[in-house]
């Protein structure tokens, strides 16, 4: 086995030279992709019944991956294929035939090297960090495949997960057909400029709405959805009001699902990586978010968890049918419309319906929006203020393990409230053989809101504690006291590189920490509102986190990075690459 000492040491005699710039481009020419996805919603915001499909929607056992997942992810290999072979050969690993090594890996029969990117949570914070990676890997933000540059990752990625504030990120970019963070950034004069406008505090609205239509809107949307029967949250609400910043329509896009997104053209040729977003299920009465609580995921296609009490997924689309027992009864309606787009989000992110709650303290709130608000937290009752009503497909399916299964109504609460701040659980799943975790931390764990590894302790405990049986192994990191000792929350770590590749399952994880590369990026949390100015400069932080300043830190950074995805599929298919010369 290649240790990570001697991959370093050959990254060194390899390296890169120094790149001279420093930061995320100020601007430039981006591709213009189309400008949204496609609003499928029957009715907006409320639900309303559709015609069933030839075969109805069932609940599936989740012993394997969906056959949506599996077909679609014969495209992804397809695709990621020349995008890694494109980014392992630029890096320049002299003497290293890449080409013949991953030819080799096929040829085997073996599955090409797969990536997975996870975004933390943390609220804009953690949003705007995390979007900054993403641009530093993505091979169309200008300047991002230059000396001292990793674009090209995200293409060569097969999955992408996002949490909280991580997930406002994931879906953003999702619901505008996976566009560019540049597009959006510096789209003022495009179809992309209203997007991330966080000057706009979603108390308030955006600048181009009146104060009374906003709220109203956020009113007669929530409204709709009670009215067709359906219980409302508070993260209805808060939902609502993201969709403002993160969905490029005027209206907030009330028709914009998240299961569209199975047909954008980029998604559904496989050209972007598979979105997952995770919330954790709170079971009826439970107020404390056990280390053991089942994990849920949304992809394209379902909803459900790989967890042993649940173990289940329902199709996305019609989570909002009549399900009993697993199925929809034969004379059964098929209901269409409850994943939208800002409900999951805001789900992912029901921490902040407290945030939220700042309404009641603003100016011109309509009466019958604060009426609306009060009769809701009369309902749940304050110590369900965080929590988010999914009508429940599982109800009556698999009661011995389900601990839902006698309830109509399935409760999600923030996917960060059991410590998990990383989304790593989704592309743990054995199933879908991650290589490599990219792991964007922009958590506020210390007093001075920086990272300090909490998230990963998390994972790891669990892992150990063997939680999730369908999981691989995560690799042992040590605690938080250690995590700063050593000063791996200021700098990229990687673990797993020690672990005996003949034993070990598990993937290799690049541990990237927010930290003060070329600004003070360690917002609070609950912060609101951010400048322009505050943004482009977190995002630019998040950018130079993720390349070491372009280089410019450490110059072996973006060949060190190139061999932990070599290795990383080394480990599983026990091929490591071999220089044809020595230098």
């Amino acid at each position: 086995m290649i240790s990570c000492g001697r991959l370093i040491q050959l990254a060194i005699l390899l390296a890169l030279s120094t790149a001279t710039h420093c930061g995320f481009p100020e601007g430039g020419l981006f591709p213009i992709l189309e400008p949204r996805a496609t609003p499928d919603a029957p009715d907006g915001y409320t639900p309303a019944r559709v015609p069933c499909p030839k075969t109805r929607p069932a609940i599936r056992q989740a012993k394997t991956l969906s056959t949506e997942e599996t077909s679609w992810l014969e495209l992804r290999d397809n695709s990621t294929f020349p995008a890694l072979e494109e980014f392992l050969t630029r890096a320049n690993l002299g003497g290293i035939d890449i080409e013949a090594y991953l030819n080799g890996i096929v040829t085997n029969g073996t599955t090409l090297p797969r990536i997975g990117i996870a975004i933390s949570g943390g609220g804009y914070r953690a949003m705007i960090n995390g979007a900054g990676a993403i641009a530093a890997f993505d091979n169309r933000t200008t300047g991002s495949t230059s000396e001292g540059q990793l674009g090209g990752i995200l293409q060569a990625t097969t999955y992408l997960s996002g949490l909280s504030g991580g997930s406002w990120v994931v879906g953003s970019l999702y619901v505008q057909n996976f566009t560019t963070v540049e597009s959006i950034i510096y789209g003022s004069n495009a179809f992309l400029g209203s997007l991330w406008q966080l000057d706009d505090s979603i108390i308030e609205g955006p600048n181009d709405l009146s104060v009374t239509r906003y709220y109203r809107e956020l009113y007669q949307d929530v409204q709709g959805k009670v009215e067709a029967g359906y219980n409302k949250s508070l993260t209805d609400y808060w939902g609502r009001s993201l969709s403002y910043q993160l969905v490029n329509a005027s209206d907030g896009g009330p028709a914009y699902t998240f299961s569209s997104i199975a047909n954008d053209t980029e998604f559904a040729a496989a050209r972007a990586p598979m979105p997952l977003i995770v919330a954790i299920e709170r079971t009826t009465g439970q107020l404390q978010i056990a280390s053991n609580s089942t994990i849920m995921e949304f992809n394209p296609w379902e909803m459900g968890s790989f967890d042993p009490e649940l173990a289940a997924f329902a199709p996305l689309k019609y989570v909002g049918s009549a399900f009993q027992n697993g199925t929809i009864g034969r004379n059964g309606d098929c209901v269409a419309g409850v994943d939208n787009a800002g409900f999951v989000m805001g789900t992912s992110a029901s921490l902040f319906n407290q945030a939220f709650l700042q309404i009641q303290k603003a100016d011109n709130v309509p009466e019958f929006l604060l009426k609306a608000i009060n009769n809701t937290l009369a309902d749940i009752g304050d110590e369900n203020r965080d929590i988010a009503n999914w009508p429940n497909p599982f109800y009556k399916y698999n009661p011995k393990n389900n601990s839902n299964a006698d309830s109509t109504i399935l409760t999600l609460v923030d996917g960060g409230e059991d410590l998990q701040n990383v989304p790593f659980h989704p592309l743990l799943v054995s199933e879908r053989q991650v290589d490599v975790i990219f792991a964007i931390d922009g958590s506020a764990d210390t007093k001075t809101r920086w990272p300090n590894g909490t998230s990963l302790v998390a994972t790891y405990e669990r892992s150990k504690a063997g939680v999730s049986t369908q999981n691989n192994e995560f690799p042992k990191v040590p605690d938080q006291n250690t995590f700063i000792n050593l000063g791996l929350n200021k700098q990229p770590t990687f673990f797993g590189c020690d672990t005996d590749s003949s034993n070990s399952s598990g993937p290799l994880i690049v541990y990237l920490p927010n930290a003060p590369y070329s600004y003070e990026s360690n917002f609070t949390t609950f912060d609101l509102e951010y400048s322009d100015s505050e943004r482009n400069q977190i995002l630019r932080n998040g950018y130079n986190v993720a390349t070491m300043g372009n280089g410019t830190v450490d110059s072996e950074w973006p060949a060190c990075t190139v061999f932990r995805d070599t290795v990383g599929t080394a480990r599983r298919t026990r091929q490591f690459p071999t220089p044809t010369s020595q230098t």
